[in-house]
């Protein structure tokens, strides 16, 4: 490959690059997008049956494995059976191909709250990141497969209005902030799937049900019901707070995983295509001029070059300069931006000068304010399998493999491997008087507690477990970070999240509601008790509070980094960006991924990282055509 050079420069094909640099082109402008890992094949299986999400996430053709520390605390690091010393710490998966980890993730698409965005607009001023517009994106983006679009008619038109009075009619007379028209298309799992289960999965949804009208004190209204027609991406359960039992939203159309990787490269090959993607090429190094302007991107190319890859390659690649002509937009993710930034010499100054890097910008917010959602799984051991996953491999067959009946009903069109195998969730809140539900728990037929090499296995072996899944939302913990390990490239960086008590969280409402979570979903499957079942996870021993209080400590897990790259105010020294996703200091040079939020949004990350990549666009598109103003300097660090 020769040196290119194009309008923009997008490092990173994932949530927050990919839908930005295919707006980017059709609006014109040359664009190339760097991706250190390759591109899956049309056919790939591990890609394309929804089904093998955990097997994907372990297949060696795209899986990046970071090992992080929970813990700085070395014995408690180690109380947690996930944790491998030899190894460095706890696996946490991250995908390297086109598409990023929309490639092997849960497909979970949930709007976050509105709230989420109406801190952002609060903090910066800027009314334009506030919940009324924030949502017009996620209805562009979408194309809702299983909500009739809003009809075009005249709003006084009597039939509408008469519509809209029928419950049972109500989402055909309104689309309820659901998109129709966009390119990510969500759908439900199809319900007729737990018919093969249905006495057993029937006392599961009466029990959720049941308990959280217990936690609310009321009974739930139809909105707020699995039989209702609501979901929590409909503006109405936002305007109930969004507590409920409900089909999970995902990212798949026609029983095949959909991520950024369809979008690109459509319009990477449509005739006359602006848009060039880069797989294989690892991003090293950004160039600033004399000026500090970010000009390009040094890379290298070539396979499994970064370290984080199962088997990396021992070669160093071959070297190249992509250059910018307009602006280079970071989308490397939570772990990888920061740690480029910093190898080229934007960061802590104690930090680059500890490895003997050029300070070009000390900027000390990046690599900080490192923050995760806690999860943890409730396990319960049933008497029979599961009839929904019997016989299924969750894995593409090998060729000593018997014939996998569900891989065959999958060819057909349908069955289980057609959805993420989620059952059903809970959204609740973990105190009385939060004005947003910080508990989401859902329900999978399978043995879940976090991530550890060869976890898909375990999910494999079995089918005859109940898994809840308790996500804790809002986290307050900010104390983790992402620092330099080496000046090399390949090498991965320190990640150190510093769970609970040793983060910023020193009132422990983290913790406090990880435990109300689990005895929620205690409370839900002691209806499982008269099948013979028995609770495996915590398990019976573990009883008190505090008892539930260490068995969290030691055995929660995340996957939605965030926050490294932290938008703020011009007064702030930890904010990275300004509003427009600016690189302060640094003209030239945005950031646009998971690592721009001051606070973790909820629920599922992805698709706030999905709308922050449209609203990008615009941003990006607007100051292009805009007349040149000064470009935001670093903030004072005293």
């Amino acid at each position: 490959m020769t040196d290119l050079t194009a309008d923009y420069v997008v490092v990173g094909s994932g949530a927050g690059g990919g839908p930005l640099a295919v707006r980017l082109a059709a609006a014109g402008h040359t664009v190339i997008v760097i991706e250190a890992g390759g591109m899956t094949g049309p056919s790939d299986l591990a890609y394309e049956v929804p089904g093998f999400h955990a097997y994907a996430s372990e297949a060696e053709s795209m899986t990046w494995s970071y090992f992080v520390q929970h813990y700085d605390d070395q014995q408690q690091a180690e109380r947690d059976p996930k944790y491998r010393a030899d190894l460095g710490g706890v696996l946490y998966p991250r995908c390297a191909t086109v598409g990023g980890c929309t490639a092997h993730n849960a497909m979970i698409i949930v709007r976050p709250n509105n709230a989420d965005w109406d801190d952002i607009a609060d903090l910066t001023s800027d009314d334009t990141w506030a919940a009324k517009t924030m949502n017009g994106y996620f209805e562009r983006l979408e194309h809702c497969l299983y909500v009739a679009p809003t009809p075009r008619l005249p709003p006084e038109w009597w039939l509408t209005r008469q519509l809209a009075r029928v419950p049972l009619l109500r989402r055909f007379a309104a689309s309820n902030g659901h998109g129709s028209q966009g390119w990510m298309p969500t759908s439900l799992a199809n319900p007729l799937l737990l018919t093969r289960d249905i006495l057993l999965l029937w006392v599961v949804v009466k029990a959720a049900g049941t308990q959280l009208s217990k936690l609310l004190g009321r009974h739930l209204h139809w909105q707020e019901s699995i039989f209702g027609l609501v979901d929590p991406n409909d503006l109405r359960a936002q305007s109930r707070s969004m507590q409920g039992v409900w089909l999970i939203p995902q990212s798949i159309q026609k029983g095949r995983r959909f991520g950024t990787r369809e979008p690109l490269t459509a319009a990477a090959t449509a005739p006359g295509s602006t848009l060039r993607i880069l797989p294989d090429t690892l991003a090293t190094r950004l160039i600033l001029d004399d000026n500090g302007s970010c000009r390009g991107v040094e890379c290298r190319t070539g396979a499994r070059l970064y370290h984080a890859h199962p088997q990396p390659s021992d070669d160093t690649g071959e070297l190249h300069v992509v250059t910018a002509t307009k602006e280079v937009i970071l989308a490397g993710g939570t772990f990888n931006t920061p740690q480029l930034l910093q190898l080229s010499g934007i960061g802590p100054a104690e930090v680059l000068r500890s490895h003997r890097i050029d300070v070009r910008v000390d900027s000390p917010g990046v690599g900080a304010n490192l923050q995760d959602r806690y999860e943890v799984g409730v396990v319960t051991e049933l008497k029979d399998k599961f009839t929904l996953v019997k016989g299924g491999l969750f894995r593409p067959p090998t060729p000593q493999d018997p014939p996998d009946p569900l891989l065959q009903e999958w060819q057909k069109g349908g069955g289980p491997y057609a959805s993420n195998g989620g059952l059903l969730a809970v959204m609740a809140s973990s105190r009385p008087e939060l004005s947003t539900p910080d508990l989401f728990l859902f329900a999978l037929p399978a043995d879940f507690r976090g991530y550890y090499p060869g976890y898909h296995q375990d999910l494999e072996l079995k089918p005859n477990r109940l898994t809840w899944a308790v996500l804790k939302a809002h986290t307050k913990n900010r104390g983790g970070s992402v620092t330099l390990r080496s000046t090399d490239p390949r090498d991965t960086p320190d990640i150190r999240f510093r769970y609970f008590e040793e983060g910023s969280d020193t009132t422990g409402d983290d913790l406090d509601a990880v435990v109300a979570g689990v005895k929620l979903a205690r409370r839900i499957s002691t209806t499982l008790r008269r099948w013979g079942a028995t609770e495996l996870s915590p398990g019976p021993a573990v009883a008190t509070d505090e008892q539930l209080r260490d068995f969290v400590r030691d055995s929660a897990w995340g996957h939605h980094a965030c926050g490294t790259c932290a938008i703020g105010t011009d007064t702030d020294p930890a904010a990275v960006l300004d509003s427009h996703f600016r690189v302060r200091g640094v003209p030239g040079l945005r950031v646009v991924d998971a690592s721009v939020f001051p606070t973790i949004p909820g629920y599922f990350l992805v698709s706030s990282v999905l709308m922050i990549s449209e609203k990008a666009a615009d941003v990006i598109l607007a100051d292009a055509s805009a007349p040149a103003t000064p470009w935001p300097g670093p903030p004072p660090t005293d």
